[in-house]
């Protein structure tokens, strides 16, 4: 009693203690004392004929120092010269190739020490093994009679470790084994009854030594089996002719035990090792042996049968498998049994693992546990730094109780290493923990920016292993330290691991670790990939191939891009064989010239970085020979369906499969129909198995009238279903499932409606189905409201308050009870009109056409609703300029979610604008802020509004323009700018000038005159010059302004765009054309080179005329002959429908039709009319040079295309045409004017 009280007083002092300090990982840099990291084992059997390696590692800070005992004494290194210990290391190197092994077998022990505590190691037995030979005897040799039992007894040398024993004969080939004839535990050699054919001389019991890789021989041992006559032959000169074994032979006989011989006995095996039994038996004819354990089963994990049934062997034993065991013996003259009575024992093991090493700071509390078990129970003594704890100083703030040490208000200098020993008469444990007193700020020893990656629906882990003491607290954000993790799907575990327990592409990004403390705060960045799974799109299928043909089989694979996939082919699960025959592509699997040996099952495997798909398919090869084709049908369905192990909520079902018609059935359909609650002839499909099986375990559920029936499907199709089943009809019962679904709304300021998702029928689980619908305010202590609906999915209650929580229940009830307990859902009455404006209100004024609007945001009861966002209602009350009118269109911005400012762009410059903002939910607006206004700064100038010559001199221009509609502030004055235009790539100097805000016209003196010039003008402002509008305009060439030398001015649509004719009696050559093209305001101007003047022209026109005669000539010839010309003929025989250069029918070029003789040449122009065309072709006269592309042959034939374009534009004759420009050209070079 006092006992059972002191131990509920440690754990109430452990309790009160609170904090206790987790094992860490210390990192190196930091004190601490020694920690054993790598050791021998306990039993440490040595190979003689290499070095001795006695391991002992170790770590702490600073690096320890090492010693070692043996057999109790200490072992000085430096006495034994063929012995070394590893520089930074306490392991030990023995070299034995100069003093015999057994001089270093013993007990040894290695400390490793610093001046914050000393660690032990365990206790290392050293020994070598032993192979002794095989004690010499004569064995005399066997004779007996067939039919009697018989042991051949091995008795090998005891060595160490025990050698492994086999019978062998003089041939080195392992003597076949049965039933019958089998090698027991000890190595001896039992027949249960002998035949003639056991009759050899060569039973050679052999003894293998792993540890010394010998094997020793016994000698051998000769067996003569005779039958009765033989016997009586045989020694009848011995006995005086005396029938020694009489007339009758060997009888049958029942089973008798040859080993063990008691009726009983008991076996003591330790936890966790082997447990092997054997009986053999003998008798005739030979029996069976059968196990079992009386009162119990046998475990079928780690049960096995071994030498024939003879040896049952359990594995990993446990305190379960104590007990009675009975073997049994049977033949057919009747049966033995012998009971073993098995205790477990058990050596100390761990429970919870070994003590852990504690990290504390100064004043902290902490436990170290040293909790271990064994049978019997074992003893526990605690030492520090390797003394007796007892015998070690006192410390206050240490208290020893039993199997824990508790530590309160620990200081500095408190570390030590604390070992703890745990023995019984079986075995011993012994661990090493220690207990560092340390102050440091937290660490993340997770390396920083470590991307994790992860298959989707998978489970992920993102490390953050920490360090600090005190013990830091971790904390993980996602993307951003504002970023919070949803704890549905986001959990972090005691070490700080984040898991994610189905990895999605929206878990994807950057999070953050936050490692904090007392001392510091400590973040580290790691980033999650989250991949697409492999998947095998389509698999390689079941594949019948002649002998000698070719096969394919394809594998399509789908996977994430960013991962690099490997296709693996297995055949019959091993690796494809080396043979050429064999081709592995991308996506299937090329077998030529196939064998009989190639027949097995193929199996793909694609392989990422992250995951893997694989699938199967079997090749089956036959023979080339003449067959009847196979044919291949859907099966028959299956027959004799019958109902077994019926149960209130399962039945099984049980059919014969139909003929399957040479296509393997895949799977069968097990289809039922409810006759309760549906008319006959309406089936559902309730489960599916493997083709392979024939009977189903079905779940059912209640108040349902069953009826069966299974369909086959194969290859080829469905069967046509199975005759039904009888009826089976389940209990009704209270329903097992409550409605989903369920929500709570409003539709109106005072209403709650609650929805859910009904039951179905099945779901019913009896009549009278109805729910209880349940709710209350989410308020404390207030009572449920319930009321009962049948026949409907929603309830409606009435005179709620405005938009309050509730909480909602929905439970399902029948005429045999209810549901279990349902969830609880949340939801809000009806909203309504927020009843506040955001207050106060203030505006910034960011720049001309920006300005940024703060408010502070409507309490939450105030809203009434869902808060949905703001709206800023602004408008623009008119420009600060006097002249400039007013506008009153307002504009809304909205800016959804709980914001506290917006920006507000677009603003016109210099401005005056109003504005207000307004909360929103569900319902609708709230009443406006008060209605404030700002200005904005000036901005630069819009373009002004038209700029026109009034007055054209010699030597001078007047230009009149018009003020920007949009002054965008006060305007400063006016910049105009100047330069003569000389050619359509030349410009002349650039002149300024500076005018006054007030002014809107200017005389331009000291011009030239019949000069072209272009104007640009712009407005300014304080902010700057706005945009400029540009014109052309031409000095005259005397004081008397000449009438306009154009006339006739004409458009028109035509099919490669605008057409556009003038007449003109001017004198200048160059022409402009300006036009505005519609939504645009600005014209476009182009320039146009009169070409009708220039010799080329002129030249190229009469040359093109001159070869028009010759071919009509020569065409008229033609005709008036009746015959074909040369070049005719050749055109006959030419089979390309495009090179055609003339056309019978009327003497025309192919491209050139009489139809468009009265259409004007492109490009040409004269003196009374001018036509310029909008497209994008450059087709002109000049295109087509001046013949160097029309040659003839040496007989007379025409060579080559009279086509749009010519081929030889690049020659030196070419040149000269391609330097004047068309109208077309000039068109396309409108950039340059504008």
């Amino acid at each position: 009693m006092v006992m059972k009280r002191r131990r509920r007083m440690t754990t109430l002092m452990l309790m009160v203690l609170g904090h206790l300090a987790s094992a860490l990982e210390v990192p190196l840099d930091l004190p601490q004392p020694p920690t054993i990291t790598q050791q021998s084992p306990k039993d440490y059997i040595i190979d003689p004929r290499e070095s001795i390696l006695i391991h002992c590692e170790a770590k702490g800070k600073p690096h320890p120092s090492f010693s070692w005992t043996r057999n109790g004494s200490h072992f000085d290194v430096d006495e034994h010269p063929n012995v070394q210990m590893r520089r930074q290391s306490g392991t030990l190197v023995v070299d034995i190739s100069r003093e015999q092994a057994e001089s270093f077998e013993g007990q040894y022990q290695c400390t490793a020490r610093n001046k914050h505590g000393t660690a032990l190691s365990n206790n290392i037995v050293v020994r070598q093994p032993r192979s002794p030979l095989w004690s010499k005897e004569k064995i005399k040799p066997i004779i007996i009679q067939e039919g009697v039992a018989l042991v051949l007894p091995c008795r090998p040398p005891a060595g160490f470790p025990p050698p492994v024993v086999f019978w062998m004969d003089n041939n080195f080939q392992r003597l076949p084994q049965s039933k019958r004839v089998s090698q027991s535990l000890n190595g001896d050699l039992f027949f249960s009854n002998v035949l003639r054919q056991d009759s050899r001389n060569d039973y050679i019991c052999y003894a293998r030594f792993p540890r010394t890789q010998t094997i020793q021989q016994k000698q051998p041992i000769s067996v003569k089996v005779l039958d009765l006559d033989a016997i009586n032959d045989t020694m009848a000169a011995f006995y005086n002719d005396t029938d020694l074994f009489g007339e009758d032979p060997v009888d049958e006989r029942r089973p008798t035990f040859l080993t063990p011989s008691v009726p009983s006995s008991s076996k003591m095996v330790l936890r966790g090792q082997v447990l092997e039994m054997e009986c053999i038996a003998e008798g005739l004819p030979t029996p069976d042996i059968s196990w079992a354990k009386v009162g119990g089963e046998l475990p079928a994990t780690r049960t096995s049968f071994l030498h024939h049934q003879k040896t049952l062997r359990i594995a990993n034993v446990s305190e379960a498998d104590a007990g009675e065991y009975q073997c049994t013996a049977r033949n057919k003259h009747g049966s033995v049994g012998h009971a073993i009575a098995v205790t477990v024992k058990a050596a100390p093991y761990w429970i919870g693992g070994a003590p852990r090493n504690l990290v504390m700071a100064p004043g902290e509390n902490g436990v170290l546990t040293c909790r271990a078990s064994g049978t019997p129970k074992p003893d526990i003594q605690w030492a520090i730094n390797g003394m007796a704890i007892e015998n070690s100083p006192k410390d206050p703030s240490r208290k020893v109780e039993e199997d824990s040490i508790i530590f309160s208000q620990v200081q500095t200098g408190s570390s030590a290493v604390y070992q703890c020993n745990v023995s019984n008469q079986y075995g011993y444990l012994l661990a090493n923990a220690f207990v560092n007193v340390l102050s440091e700020p937290p660490r993340v020893l997770t390396p920083a920016n470590k991307v994790y990656q992860v298959i989707r629906n998978q489970p992920a882990l993102l490390d953050c292993t920490s360090f600090g003491s005190p013990i830091p607290k971790i904390t993980w954000f996602k993307d951003s330290r504002s970023g919070t993790l949803d704890a549905e799907t986001h959990s972090v575990h005691d070490n700080g691991t984040l898991e994610i327990g189905v990895a999605q592409p929206k878990h994807g990004g950057k999070y953050t670790c936050v490692a904090r403390n007392s001392l510091g705060i400590y973040e580290n960045h790691v980033h999650l990939e989250v991949k697409e799974p492999t998947r095998i799109l389509k698999q390689p299928e079941y594949r019948v191939v002649q002998r000698g043909r070719s096969v394919v089989l394809e594998c399509k694979v789908k996977h994430d891009p960013s991962l690099v996939p490997t296709m693996t082919w297995l055949k019959d699960h091993s690796e494809l064989p080396d043979d050429d025959r064999f081709l592995v592509d991308s996506d299937s699997l090329t077998i030529s010239d196939v064998m009989e040996s190639d027949a097995g099952v193929y199996t793909c495997i694609m392989n990422t970085t992250l995951d893997q798909d694989s699938a199967s398919a079997e090749l089956t090869v036959v023979e080339v020979t003449p067959t009847p084709p196979v044919v291949y049908e859907r099966p028959e369905p299956p027959t004799d369906l019958e109902l077994t192990d019926q149960k209130k909520r399962s039945v099984q079902l049980t059919w014969i499969p139909g003929d399957e018609h040479n296509s393997p059935i895949q799977k069968f359909v097990i289809q039922y129909e409810d006759t309760l609650h549906h008319h006959r002839g309406h089936w559902h499909n309730l489960t599916e198995v493997p083709g392979t099986k024939t009977t189903a375990h079905l779940k059912l559920s209640p108040y349902v009238h069953y009826t069966f029936r299974v369909l086959a499907l194969n290859s080829m199709g469905v069967s046509q279903p199975s005759f039904p089943s009888k009826v089976y009809k389940t209990e009704a019962a209270a329903p097992d499932d409550n409605p989903t679904d369920v929500h709570g709304f409003g539709t109106e300021h005072n209403n709650l409606v609650i929805s859910w998702k009904p039951l179905s029928g099945l779901q019913a689980n009896g009549p009278g189905l109805h729910y209880r619908v349940m709710w209350r305010q989410k308020v404390m202590d207030s009572d449920w409201t319930a009321v009962t609906v049948a026949n409907n999915s929603k309830f409606v209650v009435s005179t709620t308050p405005t938009f309050v929580p509730y909480e909602i229940k929905i439970q399902a009830v029948n005429d045999y009870g209810a549901a279990p307990e349902p969830t609880i859902a949340h939801g809000y009455s009806g909203e309504d009109l927020p009843l506040a404006a955001p207050d106060p209100v203030q505006v910034f004024v960011l720049n001309s056409s920006l300005a940024e609007v703060h408010w502070e945001p409507v309490p939450l009861k105030l809203i009434r609703g869902y808060l949905k966002g703001y709206k800023v209602y602004y408008w623009r009350d008119g420009s600060l300029h006097k002249h400039h009118p007013h506008h009153t269109e307002k504009q809304i911005l909205t800016f959804s979610g709980n914001h506290s400012h917006g920006k507000l762009p677009g603003l016109h410059p210099y401005s005056l604008y109003s504005f207000n903002v307004r909360v929103f939910n569900g319902k609708g607006e709230g009443p406006p802020s008060a209605t404030q206004q700002f200005e904005t700064p000036e901005g630069v100038p819009g373009i002004p509004s038209s700029l026109t010559v009034t007055n054209t001199n010699l030597d001078s221009l007047s230009l009149a323009w018009q003020p920007p509609h949009e002054r965008n502030g006060v305007l400063t004055g006016y910049t105009l700018k100047y330069q003569p235009v000389n050619s359509s790539t030349e410009w002349g100097p650039e002149e300024e000038l500076a005018l006054a805000a007030n002014e809107s016209s200017v005389t331009v003196p000291d011009l030239k005159f019949s000069t072209r010039y272009k104007f640009y003008l712009n407005a300014k402002t304080h902010k700057g010059a706005g945009p400029a509008v540009t014109m052309e305009a031409v000095t005259i060439m005397d004081e008397a302004p000449p009438a306009s030398p154009f006339g006739s001015l004409n458009s028109s649509l035509g099919e490669d765009g605008p057409l556009i004719s003038w007449e003109y009696w001017g004198l200048e050559k160059n022409l402009y054309l300006e036009y505005i093209v519609d939504n645009s305001k600005q014209a476009v101007a182009s320039r146009q080179v009169d070409i009708a003047t220039q010799g080329w022209f002129i030249g190229l026109m009469c040359a093109i005329a001159l070869l028009i005669l010759i071919i009509l000539i020569i065409c008229f010839i033609q005709r008036n002959k009746g015959g074909k010309y040369p070049v005719k003929e050749k055109e006959d025989a030419h089979t390309d429908p495009e090179f055609q250069p003339m056309k019978d029918e009327d003497c025309t070029f192919g491209e050139y039709s009489d139809n468009e003789d009265h259409k004007p040449l492109k490009g040409s122009r004269t003196p009374s009319s001018g036509t310029v065309k909008r497209d994008n072709s450059d087709d002109s006269l000049v295109d087509y040079g001046e013949g160097g592309d029309g040659q003839f042959n040496e007989d007379g034939s025409f060579i080559g295309q009279y086509s749009g374009k010519s081929a030889s534009r690049d020659t030196a004759e070419g040149h000269e045409s391609s330097e004047a420009p068309s109208p077309i050209h000039a068109i396309n070079s409108l950039n340059s004017f504008v």
